[in-house]
């Protein structure tokens, strides 16, 4: 597992193609609704918990289709496979390197959001904002690793890809977004447990899931 993640993060380290191309669609999101949108409707705690997530969605899981690309192009695919190792391993590190990814995209898009929208008077709470982070982007990782490896193997994975993640992290967003409000007005954890209840079932529902079916994926 801590091989493939230091395989994919060092390869990242060297060609940055994921991480610039999920930066550069976030930003480009962010910069829509902050000119699109009249300022006085983009003020408030609400807005920027939403657009954040709403952009990592969208960003995010654009450059998670590309989790799998390298093996898929070199032919690498199946020295995976040969792999002498527990294959939900496999899948386990490739996640962990989204999550190191995602989790970096988003500490640079949450502060230019408050920034662009103008968001002031906050007192956030920076354990339950940084709890908040951790698991909404850690769910974030582990459907949109699971659904790259599911759609890598089809000609329009770029197009399977998103309708396979969207419905699943629909109910997450929501969580995410309503458990990052709280977080951005001062609320400790537990007066937004039950949002952060959802984030870490879905984190140990999909993680579980991926590790146990990513035998199955690869032998497909």
């Amino acid at each position: 597992m801590w091989a493939i993640a230091r395989k994919d993060l060092a390869i990242e380290r060297r060609t940055g193609e994921m991480l610039s191309s999920l930066l550069l669609l976030a930003l480009l999101v962010v910069l829509v609704f902050a000119f699109a949108v009249e300022p006085e409707r983009l003020v408030g705690p609400e807005i920027a918990a939403g657009m954040t997530w709403a952009t990592l969605l969208f960003s995010g899981t654009l450059a998670l289709n590309r989790s799998f690309a390298i093996e898929r192009e070199s032919g690498a695919w199946t020295a995976l496979a040969l792999l002498p190792v527990d294959r939900g391993s496999i899948f386990l590190g490739k996640m962990l390197a989204n999550f190191v990814l995602l989790g970096f995209a988003s500490l640079v898009l949450l502060p230019s959001i408050s920034i662009l929208l103008g968001t002031h008077g906050l007192d956030p709470a920076p354990v339950t904002l940084a709890l908040t982070l951790v698991l909404g982007v850690l769910g974030i990782a582990a459907i949109g690793t699971l659904c790259a490896a599911i759609a890598s193997r089809s000609r329009a994975r770029e197009v399977l890809m998103p309708l396979l993640a969207f419905p699943l992290l629909a109910p997450l967003l929501i969580a995410a977004a309503r458990a990052t409000t709280g977080a951005l007005v001062g609320s400790s954890p537990s007066e937004v447990q039950p949002w952060l209840a959802v984030l870490l079932g879905f984190d140990m529902i999909f993680a579980t899931a991926g590790w146990l079916a990513f035998d199955w994926i690869l032998e497909e």
